[in-house]
C-alpha cells in the first residue's frame, strides 16, 4: 500500500494559531519522572490504532534511552484519566521535534487534540527556559502520514504547521494490515 509521509513545521512563535476550547476539561501537565514504562503506555494507548508499531519491540533500556536524550513528554488529562500526549525532542541548531502526538480513542472528537498541540507547541517554543543548556527554539517540526488519524494534517495545519516536504513510500513499505492496538479491539476502527 502506499503511504504519503508530510513534514510540517513552524519557524517562530507566531506561526502558531490558537485552538478552539475543548468541549471537556483538561489539564496538561509535564511528566517529570523518566519512566520508560509510563512512555511505552502512552504510545501503545494513543498509537496502538494508527500503525505506531516502530518502538514496539524496544526493550525498558531503548526506552529509556530514548528518554534520556531530553524528551519532554506532555499529558493531557480529563478528570484524572490520559487523554493524550506530545513528545517534545530537543534537537541541534535550535529545532524541536514533535516526535509523537495524540489522543486516546475516547478523547477523540471532543477538541482536546486542538488544545493540547496548540499547548505543546508552545512548549516546544519556550523549551530554552526549562533547559538553559539549550539554544533558543528556531524551529518546531513533526510528521504524519496517511495511516494516522483522518484529521491529522489539517489538524496540524489548523494550528500553523505548513508542509516542507511531502513522501510517498513505495508499496510494501508499509503494512496497513491488523494495527496492534492498545489491546485488540480497544480502539476507534473497531468499536461501535
Amino acid at each position: 500500500m502506499d503511504v504519503t509521509t508530510w513534514y510540517l513545521e513552524q519557524t517562530s512563535p507566531a506561526d502558531l494559531l490558537p485552538a478552539k476550547p475543548p468541549a471537556i476539561e483538561l489539564d496538561i501537565v509535564r511528566s517529570e519522572v523518566r519512566s520508560p514504562e509510563f512512555n511505552r503506555f502512552l504510545y501503545t494507548a494513543v498509537g496502538g490504532d494508527w500503525q505506531w508499531t516502530d518502538r514496539l519491540p524496544w526493550t525498558w533500556r531503548q526506552w529509556d534511552e530514548w528518554l534520556g536524550r531530553g524528551v519532554e513528554t506532555w499529558v493531557a488529562y480529563h478528570r484524572g484519566t490520559p487523554a493524550g500526549y506530545a513528545e517534545l525532542v530537543p534537537q541541534d541548531g535550535g529545532a524541536v521535534e514533535v516526535a509523537s502526538f495524540g489522543l486516546v480513542h475516547w478523547a477523540i472528537g471532543k477538541g482536546a487534540g486542538g488544545r493540547l498541540l496548540e499547548f505543546c507547541t508552545a512548549r516546544a517554543w519556550d523549551l530554552a527556559e526549562r533547559h538553559p543548556d539549550r539554544e533558543p527554539t528556531r524551529r518546531v517540526w513533526l510528521h504524519t502520514c496517511s495511516l494516522d488519524g483522518p484529521v491529522a494534517l489539517a489538524a496540524y495545519q489548523a494550528r500553523g504547521f505548513r508542509i516542507y516536504d511531502t513522501r510517498l513510500n513505495a508499496p510494501g513499505d508499509e503494512d496497513e494490515g491488523l494495527t496492534p492496538g492498545p489491546w485488540p479491539g480497544a480502539g476507534p476502527r473497531t468499536r461501535p
